[in-house]
Order: structure tokens, then sequence, then C-alpha cells
């Protein structure tokens, strides 16, 4: 989330898109919002909240500079609909073109398969596309935190050690 706050300080309101291989792998990329154009099919997999700190859970949807979209194709969606995408921050060079190759790392994207009882809840709603969020709709407050300060506590490694945030 600081990553993110301070690229907007830089670029103003952000979006990004969650690559569906070519140049940068599978890599999230970070744009100036606008900058990438989202086609009518693809799907929105999450709305960042630049408001939140860690644990912290909205009350509202966040609006203007304090919320970065994160898109996937609708092809890539259809992949990775029963998975958790966790959005992390490593070392390392950032593709040319997302925002923060310069600043020395890059966006990693993390999975965690949904239980079945999420995939249930989310078999019952339908994605937020690019058409829906043109014609003015938008996700829900999350009823649970959203932001972790380590990436093994939306995203635990099997048999791997886990920290407790609460």
């Amino acid at each position: 989330m600081d990553l993110l706050r301070r690229l907007g300080g830089i670029h103003g309101p952000l979006m990004m898109h969650q690559s569906g291989g070519c140049c940068d792998g599978s890599a999230p990329m970070c744009y100036p919002a606008g900058e990438f154009i989202v086609g009518d099919r693809d799907v929105l997999v999450g709305l960042l909240d630049l408001r939140l700190g860690v644990g912290e859970v909205p009350s509202s949807v966040p609006d203007g500079d304090d919320a970065v979209p994160v898109w996937i194709s609708g092809t890539q969606f259809a992949a990775w609909q029963h998975t958790q995408l966790v959005l992390d921050v490593v070392p390392g060079r950032g593709s040319g073109f997302s925002l923060e190759t310069p600043e020395g790392v890059r966006f990693l994207s993390r999975a965690r398969a949904f239980t079945p009882e999420e995939n249930g809840a989310l078999a019952e709603a339908d994605p937020l596309t690019g058409q829906s969020w043109d014609e003015g709709r938008r996700p829900e407050p999350p009823a649970e935190p959203q932001v972790v300060a380590e990436a093994v506590d939306a995203c635990p490694v099997p048999g791997g050690p886990r920290t407790d945030q609460s």
C-alpha cells in the first residue's frame, strides 16, 4: 500500500492489470488510471483501498485517488476464478511498462485456492466487468480486512510459518 500511495503521489490515480502472459509473464502491472484500456469483458478482481492500513475494514467503497482497480482479462479470469490473487511487492526489477520499475521493486501475484464455501459464494455473484464498471456498478465494501503486513498472512505456504495479526 505504501508503494501504491507513493506511485499515486507521483503519477496521480492508478489502476492495475493482471497480465496474462506475453512480455512480463503473469505479472500485475501498475499504470496511471486510464492509460491501459479496460475491455468490456475484463473482470475487476479487486478494488484496492489506499485509505486502509493493516487489518482495517472499510466502511465505504473507495473512489478517486483512494481507489486502485485491479483488472484481469475475461479469459484469464476464467482460468483463475477459483483463486484469491494476493498482490505483493518484492525486491527486483519490474516490467518496463509498470510504474514501479524505477523503484527497485516489482509487484508479484501470489495465489490461494478458494475454499468450497468461498467458491459457492462467488458462484452466486456475477463478476464486475469493464462494461458494468463503465455503467457505474461498483463492488460492495469488503467485510474483512484486505491489507496484511506480510503476504503469508493472506496466502499461507502449506506447512510454512504464519504470523498472527489479531
